[in-house]
């Protein structure tokens, strides 16, 4: 299955190659010796659940799994050479074996769909009626599950009831608990670790990323592990972005309001909506970074700012608590915001209006 040139892929991080053109995996060989020992034992679960973060190298373990299927051979390694024509024309959604469930483009709106829909699955469980030509392998790859809707994940459970002979469904889930626990519970899982620092440059310069500004250690912190994370924080100057976020908030209570506006400025118009993702998340592991802080997790500070604020805000568990509430009831206001398409720069400053009256709380629990 391909797509319209000029639309955007929905499993694709900007300024990266797609993870089906993505020929080695770093730092996941937990993962792989699992799956490659279930392959050599000869009774392959039609289920498969990668799960991990976000960017950890999930779609490009399952990529490579389906390369290794259709390619046949033993089960040494996952490894196919990218000079190998199954290689080829599955980077090129040409093998009429390997079929893409993802979020579509929506041309009413001219954006990419937030949900896979049930009418994906209905084409999944289409291409799964149909034979192999060789009589090989037959492989589906959602990506990624946890963007099912209800009706598609239904549909989806169906197929795993009933499973054609040899075919395999990889579903790529960043969020688990978000799946049916029946869908859950008809997989084999296959978790994937945030990587380590070496294993995080290592996967930027094989996306070709120029990361040479930015301290290893700093962009390992602010990425937690992930190659996806650290890719969107090099395009989109995210180190930056932090800093300017610990600027507003370090001497709270009161945020910094004329920071705040500005960050709120920078999230508001058509075509900054990458920025005002970037801008919650970034948030989000501030007040997280905070929260482990003062629950004794051993966060180093990444900037003076950040250990000034941490010894005042975050230096004991009941500070610790408040910082944890903080960031779950962000998460709520932030899934609410996206769905219902809410004014970003507001969405900013109300969140930093949450975050001055959270310390001023963890202030009141340090007295």
């Amino acid at each position: 299955m391909t797509d319209p040139a000029g639309i955007p892929e929905a499993d694709r991080a900007a300024g990266a190659p797609h993870p089906r053109e993505t020929a080695t995996l770093f730092g996941q060989d937990a993962a792989e010796t699992r799956f490659l020992e279930t392959l050599s034992g000869g009774r392959l679960p039609h289920g498969w659940m990668i799960s991990g973060p976000r960017g950890v190298g999930k779609a490009t373990l399952a990529w490579r799994i389906a390369r290794r299927l259709l390619a046949g051979g033993g089960a040494a390694e996952l490894q196919v050479e990218p000079t190998d024509p199954v290689f080829q024309n599955v980077a090129a959604l040409a093998s009429p074996q390997v079929f893409l469930c993802r979020r579509r483009w929506d041309d009413k709106t001219k954006r990419l769909r937030t949900t896979i829909g049930v009418d994906e699955v209905r084409a999944l469980k289409t291409f799964f009626q149909m034979s192999a030509t060789d009589g090989g392998w037959r492989v589906a790859i959602v990506d990624a599950a946890d963007e099912l809707t209800v009706p598609a994940a239904n549909a989806l459970l169906k197929i795993l009831e009933e499973p054609p002979e040899r075919a395999v469904l990889l579903l790529v889930c960043h969020q688990p608990s978000r799946l049916l626990p029946t869908i859950r519970s008809r997989c084999r899982v296959l978790r994937c670790a945030p990587l380590e620092p070496a294993d995080l440059i290592a996967a930027l310069e094989a996306a070709g990323a120029d990361h040479a500004a930015v301290p290893p250690a700093t962009l390992a912190a602010l990425a937690d592990g992930s190659a996806g994370a650290a890719l969107r924080l090099i395009a989109q100057d995210g180190v930056a972005l932090y800093a300017s976020i610990l600027e507003a908030i370090g001497r709270a209570p009161p945020v910094d309001r004329r920071r705040a506006l500005d960050l709120a400025n920078a999230c508001a118009g058509r075509g900054a909506e990458n920025r005002f993702d970037l801008t919650l998340d970034l948030i989000r592991l501030a007040l997280g970074r905070l929260a482990l802080s003062g629950a004794g997790g051993g966060v180093t500070p990444i900037t003076a700012g950040e250990t000034g604020m941490m010894a005042r805000l975050a230096a004991t568990p009941a500070q610790a608590r408040v910082w944890a509430e903080c960031v779950a009831t962000l998460d709520a206001r932030a899934t609410h915001a996206r769905a219902v398409n809410l004014d970003p720069a507001q969405v900013i400053l109300d969140t930093f209006l949450h975050i001055d009256a959270a310390a001023a709380d963890a202030l009141r629990r340090a007295a």
